[in-house]
């Protein structure tokens, strides 16, 4: 079975009724973790366990990128803002990409052991402190530096098992507005952008196995949202770019998404676009919307969806008695100090 086309949130750290009737759903694939879902290592595994056990081919994400962005923090290293590690790379070629690599692995490997098939990472957007929600999550604002940066970030992922999941295609770096509290318009040109922004991700296509587009509207090249527009994903990101793996959009519920209308709409104008999943999140009404819309559709799912599932499992026995994970956790530590 292939996992449905819809990717949801939990209400807390246990499933409910509720939550348990949504996951049979036929057009629900997969889960998404939050903050609030998580109390331990060993609750958080018992729960990925759980929504396995119902369905196995649901797919359960989270974002753990480091630093201000990281949902399981007690018993999990505390990575740095990808910031620190561009910056790393930029002072020392070789030991920054090599610490770039084993924290990609560590974060890859952690997440893993709790039954989690992926983090929606690495962040591709060029930034510094010119948008308030990129800024330090971004590994710099040279797109040279950032798509190495992330190419090694991305190694130590795929070495653990992880696919990887490059954002805010084109870039959400170029706009000061948080799209999660409104629509941010770009007013730059396609060529501004494939000669600065688009650069990681055009690097880096044939190696990231998901893109999430940003909820902006650039509109000297569409007048839709980047995750609603045929022209940015099958034209731009698909055709010149090459990509062929898995486009996520990004959650619904965004007041930037807001642009293109309800929720129906909203996922309408997804799918139509190119998006094999969609995601919506803090808003259960709006998931159930979501689900009938795609009743209605008839929504098929997508075959690309099971190259996210987790290629292997790690224990934390394996990772605490195996020295890799100590010896990174000791190096970042020297890196804080």
């Amino acid at each position: 079975m292939i996992a449905g086309p819809l990717m949801l949130d939990l209400e807390g750290t246990a499933l409910t009724a509720e939550d348990r009737e949504l996951l049979r759903h036929p057009m629900v694939g997969g889960v998404i973790y939050f903050a609030r879902n998580f109390t331990s290592r060993e609750q958080i595994a018992a729960l990925s366990q759980e929504i396995t056990a119902i369905r196995p081919q649901l797919l359960i994400a989270v974002d753990q990128e480091g630093g201000r962005v990281q949902r399981f923090r007690d018993g999990f290293t505390r990575l740095p803002p990808m910031q620190a590690l561009g910056e790393r790379v930029a002072a020392n070629a070789v030991g920054g990409a090599r610490l770039l690599r084993d924290c990609g692995w560590l974060m890859a490997a952690e997440i893993l052991a709790v039954g989690v098939d992926f983090s929606f990472a690495p962040v591709l957007d060029l930034d510094r402190d010119r948008c308030a929600v990129i800024a330090d999550r971004a590994f710099g604002d040279d797109p040279a530096l950032v798509s190495v940066a992330a190419c090694h970030f991305i190694d130590g992922m795929h070495e653990a098992g992880m696919a990887a999941t490059g954002k805010h295609f084109p870039g959400h770096g170029g706009v000061a507005g948080d799209s999660h509290l409104v629509t941010p318009f770009d007013h730059r040109d396609l060529d501004q952008l494939v000669a600065r922004d688009m650069v990681p991700f055009r690097e880096l296509s044939a190696t990231l196995d998901a893109v999430m587009p940003a909820h902006i509207v650039f509109p000297a090249i569409d007048e839709h949202c980047v995750g609603f527009s045929r022209r940015w994903l099958q034209e731009i990101l698909r055709s010149a770019l090459g990509f062929n793996g898995v486009i996520f959009s990004d959650d619904l519920s965004m007041k930037g998404a807001d642009h293109a209308g309800g929720y129906d709409r909203k996922t309408e104008l997804a799918l139509a676009a190119g998006c094999d999943m969609v995601l919506v999140c803090n808003d259960r009404p709006g998931a159930i919307e979501v689900i009938e819309c795609l009743e209605r559709s008839r929504a098929a799912p997508s075959p690309r969806l099971a190259k996210m599932k987790a290629r292997r499992r790690w224990t934390w026995h394996e990772l605490e008695n195996g020295g890799r994970r100590q010896d990174i956790r000791e190096r970042l530590q020297e890196l804080e100090g």
